[in-house]
């Protein structure tokens, strides 16, 4: 309760859960609310701070990893809630990675209210008798970023799936195999389009026989194999690396997202894409990274040769994160 002294009036002081606790409350009540270090005032619809700063809760909360900034990290689905002011909110949105998840990158002016959080899951691994899964979608503030696609497998179907970014091709008969395609316009730069960056897996040539093509990462196509790719004609087994994906610092890190995973070859093991992509080889290592929307690598089935391109492995969960200064 609030007290009246002889120089000066002392506000209740609750914390942010005690206060959302309360019922019956009036307009014009005013708190200091001792979790956000603030006076708010219920206006009748909601509280607000009475300087009018931005307020704003939700996911893993960091003031100290980017200086001047506060950051909000999601790696599961939750809800970001602004309770006062406004703000030039920065955020970041990947996708869960089959081949690589899509990505958005934004800075909007955000107002009081709630917005809900989906963090994709990672595409699951496949077998030698199906695709790899596709990455589920990441979305925050009206915005959504695709899933990866997965990748092929040996024999059929060796094209891979459409996504975010696709996911790499793999051997299946003679003659060319197409690309798993990616998002529309989506090309390696800095700020991202409206459609997000995303881009195409890799494709095969002629006579490329016993590997894998590398996934698409947000910041390059997977590389192709086969005439225009690692491989000259005749000498397919070569396998191709993941597309690299792209670095921001929203975190206070500048940190790779959204890297393509490794082809896997007869002979040679095809790297993952910067940004999480998985490197070709036993399920151990060829696995997504956790929260980078990275492309699962190939991994060779029990029923194809040593060595050989059997099927791709589970791609990365993806991640949200928003940022916002504080002063």
């Amino acid at each position: 309760m609030s007290k009246l002294n002889a120089n000066s009036v002392e506000l209740g002081s609750l914390t942010t859960t005690q206060r959302n606790a309360l019922t019956g409350v009036s307009a014009g009540t005013v708190i200091y609310n001792s979790t956000v270090g603030r006076v708010e005032l219920y206006d009748g619809t909601g509280w607000t701070t009475t300087d009018g700063q931005f307020v704003a809760s939700g996911g893993t909360e960091n003031t100290t990893s980017r200086s001047g900034y506060k950051v909000h990290t999601f790696t599961s689905p939750g809800t970001f809630t602004v309770t006062s002011g406004s703000a030039a909110v920065e955020y970041l949105i990947v996708a869960g990675g089959g081949g690589a998840g899509g990505l958005h990158f934004r800075t909007e002016v955000m107002l009081a209210g709630t917005y809900p959080v989906t963090v994709g899951g990672g595409g699951a691994a496949s077998n030698p008798q199906g695709v790899g899964g596709d990455g589920s979608n990441s979305s925050f503030n009206s915005v959504t970023s695709t899933g990866g696609g997965g990748g092929g497998i040996q024999n059929s179907p060796a094209i891979g799936r459409p996504g975010g970014s696709g996911g790499g091709s793999c051997y299946g008969a003679p003659g060319t195999q197409p690309e798993g395609t990616g998002d529309s316009g989506g090309t390696g730069g800095s700020t991202s389009p409206s459609n997000g960056w995303g881009n195409n897996g890799g494709s095969f040539g002629p006579m490329a026989y016993a590997a894998g093509a590398g996934g698409g990462g947000a910041g390059a196509v997977g590389r192709p194999v086969g005439p225009g790719g690692i491989n000259p004609v005749g000498s397919g087994n070569v396998a191709s690396p993941g597309g690299i994906g792209l670095q921001y610092s929203i975190n206070g890190t500048t940190t790779y997202y959204a890297g393509g995973g490794g082809g896997h070859g007869y002979s040679t093991l095809g790297t993952g894409g910067s940004g999480g992509g998985g490197n070709a080889g036993s399920p151990t290592n060829s696995t997504g990274s956790a929260n980078t929307g990275g492309g699962g690598g190939g991994i060779a089935g029990p029923t194809t040769p040593a060595g050989g391109q059997g099927y791709p492995n589970s791609g990365g969960s993806g991640i949200v994160i928003i940022a916002y200064p504080t002063s």
